[in-house]
């Protein structure tokens, strides 16, 4: 098992909604491997961060303080974790972003 930071960013325009989560992997078929929800955070322009849980069902909660974000949700769990590694994020029931992981790292690493 490894605990990860995992930095993704959005295919369409890298400068706009990062991602970062905290997960534990299975080191040998590098997949998520906690069952549990994991937290998270979208920066959407490096001022505004905006905190989620992924859910284990794939489903992106944003807490009841952003009740106008319904129903966002990825398939972040079906990959294997490794740089370069695509994943989409679904915004809604038609409309997705592609995602790629660029970093992997030790949490509370500054270098990795």
């Amino acid at each position: 098992m490894s605990d990860l930071r995992l930095i993704a960013l959005w295919r369409d325009d890298p400068t706009e909604a990062r991602l970062t989560l905290d997960l534990r992997i299975d080191a040998t078929t590098r997949r998520i491997t906690s069952v549990w929800d994991v937290f998270g955070a979208f920066d959407l322009d490096g001022a505004n961060c905006r905190p989620f849980v992924l859910r284990r069902d794939g489903a992106i909660d944003f807490g009841a303080a952003r009740g106008d974000v319904l129903a966002w949700r990825t398939d972040l769990r079906d990959i294997d974790i490794i740089i370069g590694a695509r994943f989409s994020i679904w915004w809604n029931s038609e409309d997705c972003g592609a995602y790629e992981i660029v970093k992997l790292a030790a949490p509370g690493a500054k270098t990795g």
